[in-house]
């Protein structure tokens, strides 16, 4: 199931891909400064900025709270929680770039930070100064913690079911 029909592909991420992107993306900003803190944006930074934290032995991070999504779409911006300063000397982490908008207001609001993000797609990557992995516009990146493993069904009998309803889509 897409979340929207924006989307026409999913791109399944594991707990594994997303600590080796983190660390990844740890390796591409490692020289780029020299780093007060990092400044993990909530909820999908977390993960990534927990990451980054250990690899560049940082142990100060902040956290700057933006409400963009809903599982069904891209609504309004709200922050919830800014950060004092203008960035200078930190690294702003999230999980992904998708239009830009969150990272738009991020980026007024702490103009001087390094923002970097694990995955990027063509209209948010302009705003981003490091990025790992491009991924198409029209793609739903569905994070680990988004998901959750479940008995999958034989081929066998969701073909048996689709047969007896055929209005079904499997």
């Amino acid at each position: 199931m897409m979340p929207t029909d924006r989307y026409t592909k999913m791109y399944p991420v594991s707990w594994e891909q997303l600590h080796q992107d983190a660390k990844a993306l740890t390796w591409k900003i490692m020289n780029q400064g020299t780093w007060k803190g990092i400044i993990a944006v909530t909820r999908g930074g977390l993960v990534p900025a927990a990451i980054v934290a250990r690899e560049l032995e940082i142990r100060l991070v902040d956290t700057v709270c933006v409400v963009s999504y809903s599982w069904q779409s891209q609504g309004d911006i709200s922050v919830l929680k800014a950060v004092e300063g203008d960035g200078q000397d930190w690294i702003i982490i999230d999980d992904l770039v998708d239009t830009g908008k969150t990272a738009g207001v991020i980026r007024q609001m702490l103009p001087k930070a390094h923002f970097a993000t694990v995955y990027a797609k063509p209209q948010g990557k302009p705003l981003v100064d490091t990025f790992v992995t491009e991924v198409s516009q029209d793609t739903w990146v569905l994070f680990p913690w988004d998901s959750e493993l479940r008995l999958a069904e034989p081929i066998a009998q969701r073909q048996a079911a689709t047969k007896q309803n055929p209005s079904s889509k499997e």
